[in-house]
């Protein structure tokens, strides 16, 4: 440990990896926006299991990225459009829950919210998600310096960054929950919660 703290070239490298993934997995995304919907249209306590899910999922994705798993199954020419398909189905029909959310006010405790499966499911099939890890995770490997970081504390600072980026955003999602008591002013966040989800995904298959 101390002979790490003593390279600076060490800090530099996790400090330029702390600061891509801040910039280019904390941007809004599917996984993130529907974190912050979920968060406001279900308030934080119900959004936990949802979030875990979506963190486990992205980290999956890590870890295909760094396998290079991705590369093979990019490689398959009818594989792309099928997964593509499959994302845009999953993430419309979760717009599809958010955008129809009752009020706070006006919610049993049958209400249907979004398990943990479904944050996990969501994570594996977000086009984002691969795009940035590979960019991020690329820019990490590059570096031909001496004092390389290494693959695993690549990986689990990358991890850390996953925990804490959808955290910060399932936060920011919960502050609106207060408002969603009112029926018109729920409809209307929701309603603009689900458009950008959909939104967010279809610049990340086609921008």
């Amino acid at each position: 440990m101390a002979e790490f703290a003593s390279q600076p070239d060490l800090w530099r490298q996790l400090f330029a990896l702390v600061l891509a993934a801040t910039v280019v997995m904390g941007s809004p995304g599917p996984a993130t926006i529907s974190v912050t919907a979920v968060g406001a249209a279900f308030g934080l306590r119900h959004s936990v299991r949802y979030t875990c899910g979506i963190v486990l999922g992205t980290v999956a994705v890590l870890l295909v990225v760094a396998t290079g798993v991705m590369a093979v199954l990019t490689s398959m020419p009818k594989l792309a459009p099928l997964l593509a398909f499959a994302s845009g189905a999953y993430i419309l029909y979760l717009a599809f829950k958010i955008a129809t959310a009752p009020p706070l006010a006006a919610r049993t405790a049958e209400a249907s919210r979004p398990t943990w499966l479904a944050g996990f499911l969501l994570a594996v099939v977000n086009p984002k998600a691969y795009v940035a890890i590979a960019a991020v995770f690329a820019g990490a490997s590059s570096s031909q310096s001496a004092g390389d970081i290494g693959m695993w504390l690549k990986l689990t600072v990358l991890a850390l960054m996953i925990v804490a980026i959808h955290a910060l955003w399932l936060v920011a999602g919960a502050a609106f929950a207060r408002f969603l008591r009112r029926p018109a002013a729920s409809r209307i966040i929701n309603l603009v919660f689900a458009a950008t989800l959909v939104l967010t995904t279809a610049l990340a298959v086609f921008g």
